[in-house]
This record gives structure tokens, sequence and C-alpha cells, in this order.
């Protein structure tokens, strides 16, 4: 059985330490009586719920699955009550907005928050986390009549979100979108069709299930430009005002998964459902990216929480596992052999996730933090800038924290050896979890593309350089000699970063084809040299602060990740280089 152990210093360090959240985010309009005390606070009591109540089913709700039958999904044994103390005491509306019944806490804070809820149960997470962009959609675009009907109990956890955009033909391409909406006398539609990979589309937790749904009128423009946003409840109210009429939403059947088997994965059937247009006619595909933009952060840090419960747990069984003797003499003399934590090799694995780890946790506070700056701060430019921050960021985080979560479970994994890959010890599940994170919300492949076709050159430019000028800022600021060792890499990756991405706006001009053979390595270089930035901070942070334990491990992670992982640019820049014409060249009828 695995067990976990909340971050909650490391935490504390980012917005203390590194990022100075007393000073940056808790002074921000509306977060006034949030200080260094309450936010510790809500951390460690949000770590209580994640090891006591989430962690301890984990393990056997992916044994025992969601169960189908009779057209009604039953989730795992005890997720009904862990999912009652978790909303009742208000973790799943930390952030939510107050006048629905939220909190109003900093977005930054349930960053934090939901990393941990991935590391603890992956499974349970997912039947409510897109609620939150449910929410957060409806406040945007909805009208004031949805608003007072179905936010506050969105908001208080009563009722959960979710997003149907996939049908069986149309995945990425949602142009393809079949699920018609015909215009009814009162003003709602009448939804008809299929969707599927619905999460949690159907579940025993809550009374009811509200739908956002993709479709198209009959008279709807052909592609992207004729889908329009719907609001498709699973209940409607019956004459006493109880949730309990049926409308028409079904769920046909749950997929047998290679992971995340605690969540139902649904395929959905609309049969004439009565549903409510979100926003305006034609509009929904904009509309629903504002969700799907939220999603795709909320997978990223389903990357890193993984990565993070698979680390600890390999930690401890490299401390406790004895095999053989080190190469440089004999380390547990007491023992018949020395344990495998001496080894160089499951160092290097142990290391190589820790500091992915650390540095993804970095980048995903921060990015908690432009959010919330691009939400509440009093000054245009300023609200501008964050926004423009997080619009770059969004795919290579969705992609690189995900990528690198697989990369190191099955590191984790691979430390257990044989024992890694039976069930008990639960190493096996962490990769089986972690897996489908790189495929949905948007495969990776799709967040690249995503971040070399619009991000780079969308506003002339403007996002990729907002982000250079940032990390330029803090090269010139942070000159001590003492420092260089960690800040002169950030200086040399960055060049090498703004080089690469000029060099790649020239040859896509001439060979549109330079942008897909380029995108997936040019992603992984502009996150390590963001990972470069964000480890160089805290390693200055580390460097000027006491000497101590955490610091003295922040300090030995920083050089492991400047001289074992940032080197990768080297090989990644020299690979896109070699151009398209290797990808391209070779006729499909040889494949």
């Amino acid at each position: 059985m695995t067990s976990y152990s909340a971050p909650v210093r490391d935490f504390q360090f980012l917005l203390q330490n590194v990022f100075n959240a007393q000073e940056t985010l808790y002074t921000l309009p509306g977060f006034e009586e949030v200080d260094q005390d309450m936010a510790k606070m809500v951390l460690e009591e949000g770590a209580k719920v994640c090891e006591e109540v989430l962690h301890p089913i984990n393990g056997s709700g992916d044994q025992q699955g969601c169960l189908f039958d009779d057209g009604m999904v039953t989730t795992p044994d005890g997720f009904i009550e862990a999912y009652q103390t978790f909303t009742e005491a208000g973790w799943s509306s930390l952030s939510l907005p107050r006048e629905y019944g939220g909190q109003g806490l900093p977005e930054t804070l349930n960053f934090a928050m939901e990393e941990m809820t991935w590391s603890a149960n992956a499974a349970f997470i997912l039947c409510s986390v897109l609620t939150r962009g449910v929410v957060n959609l409806l406040q945007a675009y909805a009208s004031d009549e949805l608003k007072e009907q179905y936010l506050e109990n969105l908001v208080s956890g009563t009722w959960t979100g979710t997003m149907c955009l996939t049908e069986s033909h149309s995945g990425t391409d949602l142009g393809l979108v079949r699920t018609r909406a015909v215009p009814q006398d009162d003003g709602s539609f009448a939804l008809s069709g299929t969707k599927i990979f619905i999460t949690g589309g159907d579940h025993d937790l809550t009374e009811n299930i509200i739908h956002l749904v993709l479709a198209r009128l009959p008279d709807a423009p052909q592609g992207v430009r004729g889908i329009s946003l719907f609001l498709v409840p699973r209940n409607l109210p019956d004459a006493q005002g109880n949730w309990q009429q049926d409308n028409g939403v079904n769920c046909g059947s749950i997929e047998h998964k290679m992971g995340i088997k605690g969540s139902s994965t649904c395929v959905m059937n609309f049969d004439g459902a009565t549903g409510y247009l979100v926003g305006e006619l034609n509009q929904g595909l904009p509309q629903m990216f504002k969700l799907m933009n939220l999603a795709r952060l909320s997978i990223g840090l389903q990357g890193l929480g993984i990565a993070e419960v698979a680390y600890q747990n390999a930690v401890t069984y490299a401390r406790e596992r004895l095999q053989t003797r080190s190469l440089s003499g004999i380390k547990n003399p007491d023992g018949p052999a020395d344990p495998i934590i001496v080894h160089a090799d499951v160092r290097r694995m142990l290391l190589t996730t820790r500091a992915y780890v650390e540095g993804c946790r970095a980048m995903s506070i921060w990015t908690g933090m432009q959010l919330d700056t691009a939400h509440v701060h009093p000054d245009a430019d300023v609200r501008q800038e964050a926004n423009d921050l997080i619009e770059l960021i969004t795919p290579v985080f969705k992609a690189f924290c995900t990528d690198m979560g697989y990369e190191t479970a099955t590191l984790c994994q691979q430390i257990f050896g044989g024992h890694g890959y039976i069930q008990e010890t639960g190493m096996e599940q962490f990769v089986r979890d972690v897996r489908i994170a790189q495929i949905y919300e948007g495969t990776n492949g799709v967040q690249a593309l995503d971040l070399v076709r619009r991000k780079l050159f969308i506003y002339e430019g403007r996002l990729p350089e907002t982000l250079f000028k940032r990390i330029d800022q803090f090269i010139m600021q942070q000159g001590a000699d003492d420092k260089r060792e960690f800040v002169a890499p950030v200086a040399e990756a960055l060049q090498r970063l703004r080089e690469l991405t000029q060099w790649l706006l020239e040859v896509s001009k001439q060979n549109p084809d330079e942008l897909g053979a380029a995108s997936v390595d040019y992603l992984r270089v502009f996150a390590l040299t963001t990972l470069a930035w964000f480890w160089a901070q805290m390693a200055c942070v580390a460097k000027s602060g006491e000497e101590n334990s955490f610091n003295t491990a922040k300090l030995s992670t920083a050089r492991f990740f400047f001289g074992r992982l940032l080197p990768q640019i080297d090989g990644l820049d020299r690979g896109i280089r070699s151009g398209a014409q290797h990808l391209m060249e070779l006729d499909e009828s040889f494949f």
C-alpha cells in the first residue's frame, strides 16, 4: 500500500520566499484577509484531508472501479463519504466566487490544493475537477437567470459539472460535431446526439449533473463557426421544485480504461434533452475554451501530483531495499547489503524526478499567481501582461508536466524493480493513472502545435517576448558572483531559445511543415528553459537563506538540474534544426 505526505513546506517556501506572496498576491483586491499564517493553515488542513481521507481509498478505488448497471454508475466504496467530507469542508469551492457561496481565496492556493488532491487520489478528484471550470464559464457567459438557478449548487458541490465535446468521429476537430439543438417555443432547445469520453458524465456522488454541451442548430454554418454552447442538466425540477425529473440525458456505457478506474468515463446520450443557450449563438467553441484552458492547467497538475506521490514512495523503498554493495565501499556494515539509494543509477532516477517535480511546482504556483493577477489586479496593463503569460504558458504547462509525470512515474516504478510491476506496491497504478494526462484535454502534440502555430505568432510575437523580458530582468538583478552558477545557465538557455524561436519563425515561412516537425521538441526546449529560470530563483533564495537541510537539498537538486537535465536542450536544438525533411520525405506507402 502506498503512502502520501503533502509537500506543505515546499509550498510555503515558494509562496513566502521565492514569489513573495505577502506583497505580490495577498495585497490584491479581494485577498486582503489572506496572509502567510492563513495560507499555511489552509495548506495544512488541506493536506490532512488528502492524506487521511482521499489517499487511503486510492488503491481500493482502483481495484473496485466504477460499476455500470441498468443505466446507472456507482462509484467505488468510500467515494460518496469522501466527497461529502471534501465538499462540506469547502475544499471544492476554495477559489470560487463568494457571491455564490464560494470562499473566494486566491487561485494560487487552489493550485496547491489541487496538486495535493491529484497526488492523493486522481480518480476521486476527476469526479468534480471540471466543476470549477463550469462555474467560471457560466459566470462569464450565462444569463442572470441561469446563474441564479445553477451556480450556487455547483459552487457548493451539491451538483457537479461536465464538458461534452467529443463525439466518435470528432475529437480534436470539433468542427465535425453533429449533436443537434432544435429551438423550442419556450426559448429552450432540444438536444439530440451522443458524446463520448465524458469525465464524470454519470455517478452517484450528487443528485444532479450539469452538462455543458457543444451542438449546432439545424441552420448553423458548417465547421467551428456553427457551434453553440448549451447547459443541459441531467435532471429538471418537477412541479414541487425537486430536481428529480428525467431530462432525456442517459449514460449509455462507461469505458474500461487503463487507469483512473475510480472515475467514470461515459458515453452520454442526449435524446431530445432540454438545454439552455449559454452566451451567443455560434460562439460555443471560443466560450468553451475558457473551460478547456483551465482544465488543461488542471491536467498539468495531475502530472505533477502523481509524480510527487510516486517519488515519495520510491524514496521510501530505496532507503529500505537492500541490494548489493556500493561501488565506493560498504555503507551498511550491519546489514547483508547496502540500501539501493547508495547506487548512482537509483539516485539518477530519484533526482530526475525530484528536480522536475520541484521545478514544475514552482511553475504551477507562478501560473496560479498570474491567474489571480489577471482576474483582480487594478491596473489594466498588469492584467493584460498576466493574461499574455497565462495564454503562453498553458500549453507548455499541460504538455511538459504530463510528459514529466509519466516519465518520472515510470522511473519511480523502475526503482522497485519487479515489485513495481505488481499491484501490491501500488506503483503500477501511478503509471496507469498518469498516462491519460498526456492524451485528454488536447493531446500533448496538439499543445505543442498550439504553441508554435499560434502562441509564437499572435499579437506580433508579444507573448513569448513578454516571458523572455521577465527572465532577462531576473538575470540582470541576480548579478552576484556567488549566484553565477545558477544564473549563467539561464542566460545561455534563454539566448538559445530566442535564436531557435527566430530560426523557426523564418524557416516556417518557406515550409509550414517545419512548425509541425519542430513543435514537440521546441516545447520541451521552452519548458526546460522556463524551469531553469524557476530553479535559478529557488537556488538564489536558498543560497541567501540560512544553512539548513531544506536549503541544502534545494541547492543540490538545482545543481543536478543544471548539470544533468538542462543540457537536453543542446540535442533538441540540433534535432529541430535538422529540418522537416527527415519526417516528411518518406512516402506514406512505405510505412
